[in-house]
């Protein structure tokens, strides 16, 4: 069976300039992501997606596959799928088709090795399910907000947070795809998706703001001093 993970890493960022190869506590941000991959007992194979001549170059300084995205599908309107389908044309030129593509986007850098695998199983676990995700408990209140009037979507829920119910939300940390699906939806969630709870929340931290490296550079000193304190 073969497992391919695909990192898309564009060059373009509004918000930080080739964040996905930032320093975060001195390593570029796209390594985290590649050297968890590589650890994983599932993948034959992972690629990066790039536009960028300096992502290439730290991709492969990290041991990853690049295949250069055409520009025009780096935009900031261009989906994640764009890339997906544009790395199976690539390899299919191989003669390597997968059955599952994993996208791993590099903005989530804590996720471990073990996340992966663990959703890559119960992809295969359940073959009824299109996708395999990610998802992160919350206990919010969640509403909407129409003309100034904020309406709560779960109204009878308890005041208290720890009285209250856990709602899910989409972590965007891992998505394991049946290629078929992927092909035929152009869409890594599919019509059926299983989830898969992150029960560590720091690795569902994803970066987008520069607060957010600062955040993430916290929770790894965190998790150094733990591990030198058994």
């Amino acid at each position: 069976m073969h497992v391919l993970a695909v990192i898309p890493a564009r060059g373009g960022s509004k918000s930080i300039p080739l964040k996905n190869i930032r320093p975060l506590n001195g390593i570029p941000l796209l390594a985290f992501t590649i050297q968890a991959a590589k650890r994983s007992a599932y993948l034959d194979r992972y690629v990066v997606s790039t536009d960028h001549a300096d992502i290439v170059r730290v991709a492969r300084e990290y041991g990853a596959e690049v295949i250069e995205r055409p520009a025009d599908l780096a935009t900031d309107q261009a989906p994640t799928e764009w890339a997906l389908l544009h790395a199976l044309e690539v390899l299919a030129r191989q003669s390597y088709r997968p059955e599952f593509v994993v996208t791993l986007e590099p903005t989530s850098p804590l996720r471990s090795t073990e996340l992966i695998d663990r959703c890559i199983a119960e992809a295969i676990r359940h073959p009824e399910m299109d996708c395999v995700m990610t998802v992160a408990e919350t206990r919010k209140c969640y509403g909407r907000l129409q003309d100034g009037r904020f309406e709560y979507l779960f109204p009878d829920q308890p005041r208290r947070r720890q009285e209250r119910q856990p709602l899910y939300e989409e972590s965007s940390t891992v998505y394991v795809t049946r290629t078929e699906v992927l092909e035929r939806d152009r869409s890594v969630l599919g019509r059926t998706r299983y989830g898969v709870v992150v029960e560590d929340p720091r690795e569902a931290i994803d970066i987008n703001e520069p607060l957010d490296f600062i955040v993430a550079e916290a929770v790894l000193a965190q998790r150094l001093t733990e591990e030198q304190h058994g």
